[in-house]
């Protein structure tokens, strides 16, 4: 059984304990179920945009503890301050230490900032969580889910007015499901199986994603010259989050990173 195997399965349980707790009419009451989502794809995509997704994670399989004292709210501000576009949170507990309760701090700080849910997706129950508990965005990874559910979850959380981003790690992942009811598609540039990073996985894809998609590259990206090569190659966002929170300041991890980005995409004009 694989790390993603194991943490599936421990996400169904999950998510039938879940729903046996708070029913979904409790979830449709609560007061951000009504809010207009924010539109990330536009975010990433705007002309004056850094097109950084930047992710509050405390730990990880791969990695263990990554940061454990970083507060929600103040980092996640941090990073909108700094220039991130959209901010994403992750909600899993046992393998990433995240929780609901990380997305709502989130929300709450930052109310003009399109947010992800970064969870591992499987029912249409989390979608309705993700929309309750404020999000604007959620992923979809096509190493957990069949064709037929990337269309299903994806309408589904359309319906709801919240955006979709796939996750795809290869050439098979993108060519079986890719579908019209995706927003955004993200490469991620770690391989499942050895846990190591390569940006020629998002080199070697982006020209296999329809322009008619927001790109995002996600994973390994760690300084300006990389996000310059990627821009350059055809991707509108970064999703970033291990760089700046294994720092002891996240929020001026990523600003120092912008500005960085910035000197150089000016002098490569």
């Amino acid at each position: 059984m694989t790390i993603l195997d194991e943490i599936i399965a421990r996400k169904r349980l999950e998510v039938e304990q879940r729903k046996a707790t708070i029913s979904v009419s409790s979830l449709e009451q609560m007061p951000d179920f009504k809010r207009q989502s924010l539109s990330a794809r536009d975010a990433v995509q705007d002309l004056h945009s850094t097109g950084i997704i930047a992710e509050f994670k405390r730990k990880s399989p791969s990695r263990g503890i990554i940061n454990d004292w970083a507060d929600v709210a103040t980092t996640t501000q941090g990073y909108v301050k700094g220039g991130a576009a959209v901010l994403s949170i992750l909600t899993d507990e046992p393998f990433f230490g995240g929780s609901l309760a990380d997305l709502q701090a989130a929300r709450l700080a930052n109310p003009e900032t399109p947010i992800l849910r970064k969870d591992f997706i499987i029912d249409r129950y989390q979608l309705l969580e993700a929309k309750a508990w404020g999000a604007d965005l959620v992923l979809l990874i096509a190493a957990c889910l069949t064709p037929e559910e990337v269309i299903e979850l994806s309408i589904q959380a359309h319906d709801l007015s919240m955006q979709v981003l796939l996750e795809v790690h290869d050439e098979d992942e993108l060519d079986r499901t890719l579908t019209h009811t995706i927003d955004l598609v993200g490469v991620n540039n770690r391989d499942l199986k050895t846990f190591t990073t390569s940006i020629d996985t998002s080199l070697r894809l982006v020209e296999r994603i329809p322009d008619t998609f927001a790109k995002i590259t996600e994973s390994g990206l760690h300084d300006a010259s990389t996000m310059l090569t990627l821009f350059r190659a055809g991707f509108d966002g970064f999703l970033i989050g291990e760089a700046f929170m294994k720092t002891a300041d996240p929020a001026k991890a990523l600003s120092t990173l912008v500005s960085q980005y910035t000197i150089n995409t000016t002098l490569s004009i």
